[in-house]
């Protein structure tokens, strides 16, 4: 399978080494990728590259794990946020490392939903580690179904909080590594097909061993969504290109 016309819509492109590279290697093999921010800091530059680009939009973030020492950043993240329609990574994390700062995380989410549901045009990509049925709540009471669109990133929540994100609205963006886990596949299997999404989230998984995933490495998880939901590699990512425009053009 060629590169041309994949979706990876959540890679932390500003990570790897060879950043403006990486841009470059996107827009030539016409891999539509969504590079996340972890700050609002690093938005700008970002953003700089991507708009010079076809194929790559940066998103503006202010990440669950980082929340405990840039809340501060958030007056900085809403000065951006008129200038950038996606939104991300955000979200809450309330695994044992992070949860001390959940209370927090969870009053700049509600401020960030807020915030995204006045504008109505947003698309949000969503950590949710341990966290599933507060981002849903959050969601359902500040942003969802009208005021804007989500995207579940490398989400393990249950079939009944995928069925509850389903009838939210909520997208999904799937990955390789999730596809190495039994309970993920079933998991994917039982979801519907039009909310289907892929992304590497690179740097933090690797392809072959110890190399970081680069988003053209998607069609390693377009060709295992297409073997677990028994079509074709070309039809899975014909369906994913469908989604994704009917995202961004809702």
């Amino acid at each position: 399978m060629t590169s041309s016309g994949l979706v990876d819509f959540h890679c932390h492109l500003d990570l790897y080494p060879d950043h403006e590279k990486l841009l470059i290697e996107c827009d030539q093999e016409r891999v539509f990728t969504l590079a996340v921010t972890t700050t609002p800091r690093a938005w700008p530059r970002n953003n700089e590259l991507a708009i010079r680009t076809k194929h790559v939009r940066a998103a503006l973030g202010l990440h669950p794990q980082l929340v405990s020492e840039r809340a501060n950043e958030f007056a900085l993240w809403q000065e951006y946020l008129p200038a950038s329609r996606y939104v991300g990574e955000v979200g809450l994390d309330a695994s044992p490392r992070f949860y001390n700062s959940f209370d927090l995380q969870k009053e700049i989410f509600e401020k960030i939903l807020r915030s995204c549901a006045q504008r109505q045009d947003k698309i949000l990509t969503l950590h949710s580690v341990r966290a599933v049925k507060p981002v849903l709540d959050m969601l359902e009471a500040h942003l969802l179904p009208r005021n804007g669109k989500a995207v579940l990133h490398w989400f393990t929540g249950t079939a009944s909080e995928a069925k509850r994100a389903c009838e939210l609205g909520c997208y999904f963006s799937i990955n390789a590594t999730m596809l190495n886990n039994d309970r993920h596949r079933k998991l994917i299997a039982a979801m519907p097909l039009d909310r289907l999404l892929t992304e590497t989230d690179g740097p933090f998984t690797q392809l072959g061993g110890s190399n970081p995933a680069r988003p053209r490495d998607v069609k390693f998880t377009v060709e295992g969504l297409a073997d677990i939901r028994s079509v074709s590699p070309d039809e899975m990512r014909a369906t994913i290109q469908e989604n994704l425009r009917r995202l961004v053009s809702a």
